[in-house]
């Protein structure tokens, strides 16, 4: 299975009462139909995957199915604890018609757990799965890290399709990409470093930063794929002080807020996670404006 291109990671509004809003995925998903993203994926970290509940994970699934483009490729998280419950999410993913499962480690008895640990359980999940999967290594949520050798052992899989990388180590995109089959796919998960992983390798990338400006990301992977390197190098330079305010700085509500701006339904996060406070508005409010008259310029 191909996977390469530029994914955002979606983002879950909500109602103004907090329930779910599957109008609000609709809305957003007929907006990005219409751009040159590869696909969508849904129930990441950036989805507040570990917010919401399993129907309601479910629920969202569903709709961002029914609404998305027929040569959209779809990847639902799938990640739990247990190995159990994720075969268990994977099948139910794969039952309503997602072309792969994205699938972060478990992290929570971290102490217990070794090379091997890992091992075993995303062999279990390939083993059962009936889509694809592709590795999550997310230290910054997770606090555990898929290493390198973990990471080519189960690249041999033929199940295994390739690899979220959210280290935001252009080292380790390289040492996965020399190693690993050509087969095995490496995705980054971080929008400062999309240039220089598709440079030494990478396939493309999953973005908190797309669910706010997916043209310029998808602009930025179009240009590396037609050899236009100084303009390709121009725009990762913008993106990489846009990314650091509004996803490294601000989080979920700062991505939230960035669409808001552009007209999408972004909205607040769940609690215990908070809105932003108003100067944090002004500050990506300015940026967006000042970033988009650069852009015009360039």
């Amino acid at each position: 299975m191909v996977i390469n291109g530029i994914f955002p990671a979606l983002t879950t509004p909500f109602e103004a009462d907090g329930a779910v809003s599957l109008a609000g995925v609709k809305e957003n998903i007929g907006r990005y139909n219409k751009t040159g993203l590869a696909g969508y994926v849904v129930l990441g970290s950036t989805g507040e995957s570990v917010m919401l509940s399993r129907d309601e994970g479910e629920s969202v699934l569903i709709a961002v199915k029914e609404s998305a483009a027929a040569e959209k490729i779809l990847i639902a998280g799938t990640g739990a604890e247990s190995t159990a419950e994720t075969i268990a999410r994977t099948k139910r993913a794969a039952s309503f018609g997602y072309h792969a499962a994205l699938v972060k480690t478990p992290y929570y008895y971290k102490p217990a757990y070794r090379a091997e640990t890992y091992l075993h359980h995303y062999r279990a999940v390939a083993d059962a799965s009936p889509i694809p999967i592709l590795l999550y290594s997310v230290p910054i949520f997770t606090g555990v890290t898929l290493e390198t050798p973990e990471i080519l052992a189960l690249a041999d899989h033929s199940n295994v399709a390739g690899i979220k990388d959210s280290s935001g180590s252009i080292q380790r995109v390289g040492e996965i990409v020399a190693g690993a089959p050509s087969s095995f796919q490496v995705l980054t998960g971080g929008a400062a470093v999309v240039y220089p992983a598709l440079a030494v390798g990478a396939r493309g990338a999953i973005l908190a930063l797309a669910s706010a400006l997916p043209e310029k990301c998808v602009e930025l992977f179009q240009l590396v794929q037609l050899g236009q390197h100084e303009r390709a190098r121009a725009l990762q330079l913008q993106l990489v002080q846009v990314s650091k305010r509004i996803v490294s700085e601000n989080g979920i509500a700062g991505v939230k807020y960035g669409m808001d701006l552009r007209g999408y339904r972004g909205g607040v996060p769940r609690l215990p996670l908070l809105p932003l406070r108003e100067e944090k508005k002004q500050q990506i409010a300015a940026l967006l404006s000042q970033h988009e008259t650069v852009a015009a310029r360039v």
